[in-house]
């Protein structure tokens, strides 16, 4: 039987503190701690699917925080071995869910932390990228700090030079672009090493500076606009394999219709759209997204399949609180299948 090849990342991953329910961060006197970041939210999504995943990042030494961590992760069974610990601290962000017209807060407390403060050469990508197929990073990582910037482009460029296939999230943060150049001005140095990209219409814009006309606030997007968007995108990098581009229509902050589509260069697909009428936890439902369709590309038949698998994941963690999914393939093809009544299952 032949194993599948890992897909590794690399990131921050936090901890995370979150005001129990739907409470305000000055209202509460409990927070529930648990982690979370983008790249680490991927996966453990790929893990939880079946399919072999590591997480690459950079820790701070003698922290039984970062200590209990690896241990979480492992529970996953996401490989941890190439796990750097060095100086710095643990970072932390704080999330306070919104309902109905209050919209979700996020509160960052992560300067100067130990991936913030690496730089190139801190990582053996030789020995990450062993037995591995695919590499994943967001715009997250580049943004914690200038050399932080300088050690992701270092990783896409040893990703792509060892022959792995690279998908890079843009992952747009507007509060975290502090250290002196812009997401514009760095991501498109990454995006030349990537083979699968995967955005917002508001992350291409920012980190590309590609602007399709429709309003993401206005609660409602036009479709149709996206292919447009997608083939400016793959005009523009002619490297890229994919294009995906979520879609979500933000009615509230607990009602949101979500879709996605996706571009390969010969074919444009628009996945199903799903009303989200009750949204427990927004904060990782992209991060699922990626990795349902790191998932699919890798695992399923068709591009059309791992779109709708991955909108399906996607639709299903913003059902449960915290950053990671916990949903298993068999209960996303249930999803896709049409089982949406929410019945008991005995």
């Amino acid at each position: 039987m032949n194993v599948p090849k890992r897909v590794v990342t690399f990131g921050e991953i936090m901890l995370r503190l979150a005001p129990p329910g739907f409470e305000r961060i000055l209202q509460t006197g409990t927070f529930v701690a648990t982690f979370g970041g983008g790249e680490a939210n991927v996966a453990v999504a790929v893990q939880t699917l079946g399919w072999p995943s590591s997480f690459v990042t950079v820790l701070p030494t003698a922290n039984p925080i970062a200590d209990a961590l690896i241990y979480q992760l492992r529970g996953f069974g996401v490989g941890t071995g190439d796990i750097v610990r060095a100086k710095g601290r643990m970072g932390v962000y704080y999330v306070e869910s919104g309902a109905n017209q209050r919209p979700s807060k996020v509160v960052y407390d992560r300067d100067y932390s130990a991936i913030s403060l690496a730089g190139p050469g801190a990582v053996d990508w030789t020995r990450a990228f062993d037995g591995a197929s695919w590499f994943h990073i967001t715009g997250i990582t580049p943004a914690l700090s200038a050399s932080c910037a300088d050690l992701a482009i270092e990783s896409v460029k040893a990703a792509k030079a060892a022959g792995l296939h690279v998908s890079c999230d843009l992952n747009y943060r507007k509060n975290l672009w502090k250290w002196g150049k812009t997401a514009a001005e760095v991501m498109p140095l990454l995006v030349p090493f990537t083979d699968t990209l995967i955005a917002n219409e508001e992350d291409i814009q920012a980190a590309l500076g590609i602007a399709a006309a429709s309003d993401v606030h206005s609660g409602h997007l036009d479709a149709d606009v996206y292919r447009g968007l997608a083939e400016r995108v793959l005009n523009d990098y002619p490297g890229l394999s994919n294009v995906a581009i979520t879609l979500r229509e933000s009615h509230s902050a607990s009602h949101n219709g979500w879709s996605a589509c996706l571009h390969d260069g010969k074919e444009f697909l628009l996945s199903r759209k799903y009303e989200i009428t009750h949204i427990v936890d927004r904060v990782g439902g992209g991060d699922a997204f990626a990795g349902g369709l790191i998932y699919g590309l890798l695992a399923l038949e068709s591009h059309r399949e791992a779109l709708e698998f991955a909108v399906a994941l996607s639709c299903l963690k913003h059902s449960i609180p915290g950053d990671f999914s916990r949903f298993t393939a068999d209960e996303v093809r249930n999803l896709m299948k049409g089982d949406t009544s929410g019945r008991v299952q005995r």
